[in-house]
């Protein structure tokens, strides 16, 4: 009865973070690809593990110093899988003339001038967005930006082609297919730690975060004709710097 819940969430839990699974997992590409209605329980943990290390270090540490080790703490913890995503499209639409093109320098594992400027950019802004948000309100600020921000991310397999051509891509056991029932689970997850805020709050969340995901499936069809996995992990480093910025300006 809880065997293939489990299987999807360990096949989630080993794809997108660091953290081992159990041997007794069936991993496969078709867990993998039900695995998706878990992807914003996953950003509980990273939420959690980030507040662990700020918290272990604000003991000791000033306020700033403590937020970029925590910013460390996820990176680590995801192997920077979002981020490489990022980079790799700031490259992509920075210096591609068409989908084809684009597609290619994405591709390409060296990192350009494009993606280190983004890398930068991005990073800075949510380490400065995270140093404003009053500690009192840390934790449920990472817990809403790291599940919100990857149920958005999942959510554009829904209303975009798959566009990679690669049969090594590692999103393509994600894309081959998506179905309501795991879409519903990762809504469940995503929209919990809303609770934690005014609900006036969370609308706006919400609505500008649908107005982002609206314009990000525009640009994506404009510019790829569809998604790839590096553009999911770019949308979820976009929504999630998102929500730091917006509960800095609701709640400061």
């Amino acid at each position: 009865m809880f065997k293939q819940p489990l299987d999807r969430f360990f096949n989630a839990l080993t794809f997108y973070s660091r953290i081992p699974g159990p041997n007794w997992v069936d991993y496969s590409d078709q867990q993998l690809n039900r695995a998706s209605g878990f992807f914003p329980f996953i950003g509980y943990l990273v939420a959690v593990w980030c507040f662990a290390v700020y918290w272990l270090c604000i003991q000791w540490l000033p306020n700033d110093i403590s937020i970029i080790i925590s910013m460390v703490a996820g990176v680590l913890i995801t192997g920077a899988f979002h981020e490489d995503g990022f980079a790799d499209l700031c490259d992509g639409f920075g210096g591609g003339l068409d989908a084809q093109h684009i597609l290619n320098i994405m591709k390409d594992s060296r990192l350009g001038t494009y993606g280190v400027c983004g890398l930068i950019f991005i990073l800075s802004l949510k380490w400065q967005a995270l140093v404003g948000i009053q500690s009192g309100y840390l934790f449920v600020a990472l817990l809403i930006a790291h599940s919100l921000s990857r149920a958005w991310a999942i959510s554009l397999i829904m209303v975009l082609p798959y566009v990679q051509i690669d049969e090594h891509s590692k999103a393509k056991p994600i894309a081959k297919q998506w179905f309501k029932q795991d879409m519903i689970l990762a809504w469940c997850f995503a929209l919990l730690p809303l609770l934690f805020l005014p609900w006036v709050y969370s609308l706006v969340l919400l609505f500008a975060g649908a107005a982002v995901f609206f314009l990000t499936r525009a640009w994506y069809l404009r510019k790829l004709n569809g998604y790839t996995g590096d553009a999911l992990g770019a949308s979820q480093q976009i929504q999630e710097l998102l929500i730091y910025l917006l509960l800095l300006a609701l709640i400061g």
